[in-house]
């Protein structure tokens, strides 16, 4: 059983591509965010495709653009 996408990547999801080299191109609204090289590239490829929710957490930690729990409301 699967968790639903928090609000706001549930409206405008991550997506990734990996090129031929090993590098992730991760992007969101059709620009690119971040590019990841190199060791943390390679796990990151490991762990993806496996179920879209755990996708974009994954995607958004790298970008940084996550809640860390600690946000004032």
């Amino acid at each position: 059983m699967s968790a639903e996408l928090p609000e706001g990547l549930a409206d405008d999801p991550f997506a990734y591509r990996i090129t031929k080299s090993g590098v992730v191109h991760v992007s969101r609204a059709g620009r690119t965010v971040t590019v990841v090289r190199g060791a943390e590239a390679s796990r990151l490829e490991g762990r993806l495709g496996r179920d879209e929710v755990e996708d974009q957490q994954l995607l958004a930690r790298v970008t940084g653009n996550y809640k860390r729990g600690n946000e004032r409301r």
